[in-house]
């Protein structure tokens, strides 16, 4: 069971892929991209020792070279002198213009060698073959790329997209619980911002899901990517409709922030913690139901993952710490935090009309809560 969504940007127009066996297909899948037999793939050490010898043996199959350079994992390697090593490496491998550079892995090693791919000699191709839920069914669509600085996440970075994207769901067996069900805060972030539907179809099967059902996950996958490549093709470089795929990201980056983008917080558990005080605020401004963040609460936890700031393990700054951190974000527009709320799920929209004592007071009651 294998689909395509097309991402139509003209020019710059590319095919995801989403089905099970593409990773042992990919040679066949990248050939028609290639100048000449060669590539050189990026990854990092535990997606490397998992799936490497795999995206070797099907290049080799279709007579492409290939070399490869490894990694540390984690958010940390989302940084200067990484981004500097990858394009070096790159140069020393004497990456042409008109050669493909392959991201094998999650967002982080996505976003930074698809940064690496805008910046070397002006823009190379690059193909993304997403080895996390998370990757999939968000950071490996829509030409996002760039890297963390000490001052916030994702400041530094470039629009460039990729030249296709393959999601093999059945590299997704090789997560971590954990990890699996952080991307799944992505996977719900599209129900909740455009398609209430689709979020009764994540309620009513949460069990096919977080077992890795191959149809339900399938199913999952492919309706985000349309989500995202929907909103992608109206608003390329996000001046308007695509902030809405940052609902739950301005709280969610402020958490990464004073966690110190550790492992106490992955970004997809920030992600569903930030929806679900999106929600929290949208109910105190009298924009959604009050059942809407309790119900999306309840799924969150049938689901087993974070819900709450309470689940934060560790310290964490107040509520005007907090508040500061999201000043930071690149959604802030003359100086005013931009927040995306709804209106019900389904039914997101972009303000900067949130006032801040009730934001403070939504982060202290939260924070009480722990």
């Amino acid at each position: 069971m294998s689909g395509t969504v097309h991402v139509a940007l003209g020019e710059r127009a590319y095919d995801v892929r989403i089905g099970e066996g593409l990773l042992a297909r990919a040679g066949a899948e990248i050939a028609p991209l290639l100048r000449r037999p060669r590539v050189v793939v990026v990854s990092d050490a535990t997606v490397a020792a998992a799936h490497l010898e795999t995206l070797r043996g099907a290049l080799a199959a279709e007579g492409i070279a290939c070399e490869a350079l490894s990694l540390p994992p984690g958010e940390a390697t989302k940084c200067w002198r990484e981004l500097e090593h990858v394009t070096e490496w790159l140069l020393a491998q004497k990456v042409e213009r008109r050669d493909v550079v392959v991201a094998l892995g999650g967002g982080v090693i996505g976003d930074l060698v698809g940064f690496a791919a805008a910046i070397l000699r002006r823009g190379v191709r690059f193909v993304q073959i997403p080895t996390s839920l998370l990757a999939q069914v968000d950071s490996s669509v829509g030409g996002k790329t760039g890297i963390n600085s000490p001052s916030g996440k994702n400041l530094i970075g470039a629009f460039h997209q990729p030249s296709l994207v393959l999601a093999d769901i059945g590299v997704l067996d090789t997560l971590t619980t954990r990890d699996f069900l952080a991307g799944y805060g992505e996977v719900v972030k599209y129900g909740l911002l455009g398609d209430a539907a689709f979020f009764e179809w994540l309620e009513a099967n949460a069990a096919g899901v977080a077992s890795r059902d191959r149809a339900a996950l399938t199913r999952a996958v492919t309706r985000s990517v349309e989500m995202k490549a929907e909103i992608v093709v109206r608003d390329e470089t996000e001046q308007g409709d695509r902030a809405l795929l940052n609902l739950g990201h301005t709280f969610c980056h402020a958490l990464e922030a004073a966690t110190g983008y550790s492992d106490r917080l992955l970004h997809g558990e920030g992600v569903a913690i930030g929806c679900a005080l999106a929600f929290e605020l949208s109910s105190r401004l009298g924009l959604c139901p009050q059942e809407d963040p309790s119900r999306l609460r309840a799924h969150l936890k049938a689901m087993g993952m974070k819900a709450d700031l309470a689940d934060i393990p560790g310290e964490l700054p107040g509520a005007e710490a907090l508040y500061d951190l999201m000043g930071q974000d690149k959604k802030v527009v003359d100086g005013a935090i931009r927040f995306i709320l709804a209106r019900g799920i389904g039914q997101a929209f972009v303000t900067a009309d949130a006032p801040r004592e009730t934001v403070l007071k939504v982060l202290s009651d939260g924070l009480a809560g722990r």
